[in-house]
């Protein structure tokens, strides 16, 4: 009699541990799904509700085994996705890292260092990682992204970098991606939170190719089914894919007419200078730069510029540590959790900034930004 309740007990214990197992495997599996298909690595972002945000637990999941395809002479290829067609990715889970930065949490911390670990891991990848951006690309996706060989976009694709409106900056390796479009273009999109959509984005160079989002399916099948896939190869099957769509393709770049005055009025090392040039400009375009300017964090504004410049100099390993230094001092500052309060929690859209001008903005708030931290990200 013992015995068999000592059985029975067991197989109970055993069907509670495999119900916690499936659990976990559930869990593990909503936000982010990680197959191997034909000795090529999937990832597919699997949160379309909350646009695929990128959280930690997604980092922790694809960290891991993007070095392990990387590593494995079997796999030869790697494709990150999203599902649903809406966005690839909004961005990062803020809200959890606000929430966890007014607690003194680790969160606050861990996530903007893996996060950057992870970006510098698909900067580094020795094997063809392919982005198919089908959707909004922000924030934490454009880390996902822009760092690889490959970004196909559609004309679905949005792209922007709006962090200087909630009290942050464009990181995820965004000074070192930024600074090298081409003319001051990515200065403009970084302290304006400008967003480019479908054929711009290629034209802008955040994406290597452009097809229409029906044919998605077909390249990655294409890329799937391929036998001996050298980046020679892969290269020609995406560019076939690119150089067949003909949509859009007599459309003018959005910014075009604006590209010479960008050059121009985005051109100097301090906002005061840009926000003089601005003004001093008086056009129409110029006036709505300078509105839009006002309403941005004027610390964002003023971290965002030197972080560019700098980044324009920087290889990402130093990048990513500059940025690393430059959340935590959003951290411990005061605009990063007003901006998503204002955008994302109470949504009234009026952020109290503090300082409120760039002017009260002194050089050693910006400084404070820039120091070395405790626990410092070096990835050298």
């Amino acid at each position: 009699m013992i015995r068999h309740l000592q059985r029975m007990h067991l197989r109970r214990l055993n069907t509670l541990l495999g119900h916690l197992r499936m659990a976990y495997s559930s869990s593990a599996s909503e936000g982010v799904l990680l197959e191997t298909i034909n000795n090529k690595g999937v990832i597919t972002l699997n949160r379309p509700k909350a646009l695929n945000s990128l959280n930690l637990a997604m980092i922790r999941a694809i960290y891991p085994k993007l070095k392990e395809w990387d590593a494995d002479p079997s796999t030869s290829l790697v494709i990150i996705k999203a599902a649903g067609d809406k966005a690839f990715c909004a961005g990062g889970d803020i809200k959890a890292v606000t929430e966890s930065g007014k607690r003194g949490d680790r969160l606050a911390k861990e996530f903007f260092y893996e996060e950057y670990i992870l970006n510098h891991k698909i900067a580094t990848m020795r094997k063809p990682y392919i982005a198919l951006v089908n959707g909004i690309s922000m924030g934490g996706g454009v880390g996902l992204s822009a760092h690889g060989r490959y970004r196909v976009a559609t004309e679905k694709t949005l792209f922007a970098m709006p962090e200087t409106g909630i009290g942050l900056f464009p990181d995820v390796g965004g000074g070192y991606v930024l600074p090298r479009m081409r003319g001051q273009l990515g200065v403009f999109l970084a302290l304006t939170g400008f967003r480019l959509k479908g054929r711009d984005v290629h034209h802008a160079g955040y994406a290597t190719h452009f097809i229409e989002s029906k044919q998605i399916p077909e390249l990655e099948k294409a890329l799937l089914d391929l036998k001996q896939p050298t980046s020679d190869v892969v290269d020609d099957v995406i560019s076939q894919f690119h150089n067949q769509c003909q949509l859009d393709t007599d459309k003018p770049f959005i910014l075009e007419d604006q590209e010479e005055h960008i050059d121009r009025l985005f051109a100097a090392d301090t906002m005061e200078d840009i926000c003089h040039s601005l003004q001093g400009d008086g056009s129409e375009w110029a006036t709505k730069q300078l509105e839009i300017l006002r309403k941005m964090s004027p610390t964002s504004l003023k971290i965002t510029l030197r972080q560019l410049r700098e980044g324009a100099r920087l290889d990402i390993e130093d990048d990513l540590q500059m940025e690393y230094r430059m959340s935590q001092g959003c951290i411990r500052g005061h605009d990063f959790y007003e901006g998503v309060r204002a955008l994302l929690v109470d949504k009234d859209g009026s952020p109290r900034w503090i300082p409120a001008t760039l002017e009260e903005v002194t050089p050693e708030i910006v400084d404070d930004h820039f120091r070395p931290v405790q626990n410092d990200l070096n990835l050298k």
